[in-house]
């Protein structure tokens, strides 16, 4: 058996403390294990989540002067919600009704706005101990769209008018929407009565180029997205509300309002602020025009003087 001296040991066992205390301080990107004042604000790894987190981040930097950092690219709502339980975040920038509804909440699915708002707050406050604001104006929902040549052709300006010519019509849709319960595809069709002549399940960034090159007639994206603009496609109106609401808030764990009584009213000049239209130009100039997302932040709060006493919303 190998000995080892004093010393030797004494070595070995520091090494072994830095290597369990490492370990144990692991959590998030870009998330440190010390509990300072620095806020915490956690993103998603879409362009429209690190929009919003840069912009909570400026006006709370600009109007109170505390320090923020960004847990960026998470995965997904269930990784930014986990984030805020661990304590590795104290703001989740972008958390949208219809997912927290039937994922986090893991309760039915529910196609009315309101409804699905005042479940959320009320779930998140009781269960989390999280304040759920206020939309910031937009929802970033599923969208059936064609193109400005094929919606004038046929008269199109509602998924209805798509009947007609849906049995001729190839359709790209997002991979994960095909079989999903409650609002996919085969629910889809039974309530609007139609069905397409073949669908195609592809990554939701392939979409819009599928549509504009002409290899699918019709194509599912996302109501926000700025490739809507990029193609200047028509999204289709949802006359029957099949899809569920999926107004976008931000999330707050409460010990961060209860340490810094000045947040609130800071975080509430967003409320209804941000609207469609506004968000999908915001999408569009970084993904298009290649800006940063923090730089796209900043224009917009400085054109609104960060919303100070603004009843701004373009």
């Amino acid at each position: 058996m190998l000995k080892l001296s004093k010393k030797a040991l004494l070595k070995l066992t520091l090494l072994l403390a830095v290597v369990v205390t490492a370990i144990g301080g692991c959590g998030f990107p870009g998330v440190s294990g010390s509990n300072d004042d620095t806020i915490r604000i956690a993103s998603q790894s879409t362009t429209e989540s690190q929009i919003m987190a840069n912009m909570v981040a400026e006006l709370i930097n600009h109007e109170l002067g505390y320090k923020t950092t960004l847990v960026s690219n998470l995965g997904s709502a269930t990784v930014a919600h986990q984030a805020m339980i661990r304590n590795d975040a104290d703001i989740s920038a972008t958390r949208y009704t219809g997912t927290e509804v039937t994922a986090t909440l893991q309760l039915p699915i529910t196609k009315d706005p309101q409804k699905a708002s005042r479940i959320v707050k009320r779930e998140f406050k009781q269960r989390y101990d999280q304040t759920w604001f206020p939309s910031y104006g937009f929802a970033d929902t599923y969208a059936f769209m064609v193109t400005q040549a094929t919606a004038k052709k046929y008269h199109m300006t509602t998924i209805s008018d798509l009947g007609k010519q849906a049995p001729n019509m190839n359709a790209g849709v997002d991979s994960s929407w095909m079989n999903r319960k409650g609002d996919g595809y085969k629910d889809f069709s039974q309530d609007y009565g139609f069905d397409f002549k073949r669908v195609y399940p592809m990554q939701i960034g392939l979409v819009y180029d599928a549509v504009e090159a002409g290899k699918m007639q019709a194509v599912l994206g996302y109501s926000t997205d700025g490739r809507i603009k990029s193609y200047n496609l028509k999204v289709l109106k949802d006359n029957k509300r099949f899809f569920p609401p999926y107004d976008c808030s931000m999330v707050v764990n409460n010990s961060l309002l209860k340490k810094y009584p000045k947040l609130a009213p800071v975080l509430h000049r967003l409320d209804g602020k941000i609207n469609l239209k506004t968000m999908q130009a915001l999408n569009y100039e970084v993904d298009n025009d290649l800006l940063e997302p923090s730089v796209v932040a900043q224009r917009l709060l400085q054109k609104h003087n960060y919303f100070k006493g603004s009843d701004a919303n373009e």
